[in-house]
């Protein structure tokens, strides 16, 4: 969705308040791509701040599809957005000084909310998805999903090298 700044950009600096939808209807990563099954609209208000610096707020959130870490069933994942961003539309990204974020999501007059909104879902993005906290996994033999059965695969998660030891502890076991 791109969202006109002429407004704010003009000598007037009037301030824009949308409240705009996303556009995105999949997040794409090198890691993979997901669902995004549901999605708030986005408020977003862009104001000026002096000379040609500018403030950008928007918040939103968004539920993807992302699978479990453990059993790879599919688990609705919910995102909040709130993004405020100090932007200085006279430098360039490389001359940015200390405090300001980068603006390569405004292309002359317009504000690309996918691409900002991208890099905020990114940042926010979970580090380990579980489909609740007791999670079997899988087999990793035969691939069987544990929390909805058992399989008959013998359990080789044990280390091969520690059979020495192993073998102690039946030997000498206490009633």
């Amino acid at each position: 969705m791109l969202l006109n700044l002429s407004d704010v950009l003009s000598d007037r600096h009037q301030t824009i308040n949308e409240t705009v939808q996303l556009d995105m209807e999949e997040f794409q990563t090198r890691a993979g791509t997901y669902s995004i099954v549901q999605k708030d609209p986005v408020m977003i208000t862009v104001s000026h701040m002096k000379k040609r610096e500018y403030r950008i707020q928007a918040k939103s959130k968004i539920c993807v599809l992302i699978p479990c870490d453990r059993c790879l069933e599919d688990v609705e994942q919910e995102i909040v957005l709130d993004v405020e961003k100090h932007v200085d539309l006279a430098q360039s990204d490389a001359e940015l000084e200390e405090g300001f974020d980068e603006s390569n999501y405004i292309d002359g007059y317009y504000l690309d909310v996918d691409k900002m909104l991208y890099n905020e879902i990114l940042i926010g993005w979970p580090t380990k998805v579980l489909c609740r906290e007791d999670c079997k996994g899988i087999c990793n033999v035969c691939g069987q999903n544990l929390n909805k059965g058992t399989c008959d695969c013998e359990d080789t998660s044990l280390d091969p090298r520690m059979s020495v030891v192993r073998d102690l502890f039946k030997n000498f076991k206490e009633v």
